[in-house]
Order: structure tokens, then sequence, then C-alpha cells
């Protein structure tokens, strides 16, 4: 009998947990009952402490993918009721890309996207961020071998239960988690 293979899901902060909100009309949510304003960071009110339990309902491995990195666990995660997360590490941006000159910040790429699919390692995984791109999608297909959704957030309203149920309906066929 084969191992289940694990599904993960890489978590941006900025736009997709802590929605920008806007002008002309557009509106931030803030949330009630809410921790009290972080004095470091005011916007965390503006995180929906219910997106926890919707995002492991997910059954996916979640991993923070965000210039946060750590802060991530020690502010946003007690707020949302989420365990601490592993964090996808930032790359040396001085370090040039040797082995393939069409990777990197060359090709477009954010800075997240080789470090995902390293960090897949074949297994099936969503990214949610709401800067994903053509070049982003293009390196996912041609290096990723197994399933992945990369799926972007309208950072001003953030993530929504209608981004919820595309991933729910996306993930339904692939291979569940131990």
């Amino acid at each position: 009998m084969l191992p289940a293979v694990s599904r993960l899901l890489f978590l941006d902060v900025d736009g997709v947990l802590i929605p920008f909100g806007g002008p002309s009309g557009h509106r931030h949510r803030t949330f009630l009952p809410a921790p009290p304003p972080d004095a470091d960071n005011p916007l965390l009110a503006r995180a929906d402490p219910a997106q926890g339990a919707r995002l492991l309902a997910l059954g996916c491995e979640l991993v923070w993918a965000t210039t946060w990195g750590e802060e991530a666990n020690v502010s946003l995660a007690p707020r949302l009721g989420l365990p601490p997360l592993p964090v996808l590490d930032e790359p040396d941006r001085d370090e040039p890309d040797r082995d393939d000159p069409d990777r990197g910040a060359q090709a477009g790429l954010q800075w997240k996207t080789e470090p995902i699919v390293l960090h897949a390692a074949g297994r099936p995984f969503v990214w949610l961020d709401d800067e994903i791109g053509v070049a982003d999608r293009r390196w996912v297909a041609a290096h990723h071998p197994g399933p992945a959704l990369l799926h972007v957030v309208d950072p001003v309203r953030g993530l929504g239960e209608d981004d919820l149920g595309a991933i729910r309906a996306e993930i339904r066929g692939w291979p569940a988690g131990p």
C-alpha cells in the first residue's frame, strides 16, 4: 500500500489574509470580536479570525509564503486560531541564478515560485497570493509534476468564500493527506 500524499497550501498574508481595502467606495473589513489592534501593525484588525478554521478545513498542510516570515506565526497565526506553521524561506536575492538563466527575477517570477515548487517536491499544492503572474504559472507548469492550483485573491477584499469554494472544487479529486 502506498503512503498518502499530503496536499500543501502556501499562504501569502498581505492582500490575502489582510485585505487592503481601497479608495473609490471599497471598504476593508474589520471583524468583531477581534483581538485588540496591534500597536506595531494596526492592519491586523482586518484579518478575519474565522479564516484559520476555514483554511484548516481544506485538509491541507499550511505553509506561510510571505515576506512576513516567522512574524506571521507570532502576530497572525494566534489571531486566526492557527498553530505555528512552517515558513517558506525567502531566497538570498544577491545569489546569482547560476544554473538556469531562465529562472528567477530575470524571468519575471515572484521570489516564492521556485521555493514553493522545491518545498512541494511533487506533492499537490495550492498557492494563495494576490500577485501570481503568467511567468509564475508557466514556471510551475514546467517544473512541478503534481497537481497545482495557483489562485489569485482580490487584494481589496482578501480571501473570501468564493475563493475557498473554488479551492474546494479544484482539490476534491486530489490525493488526500495522511
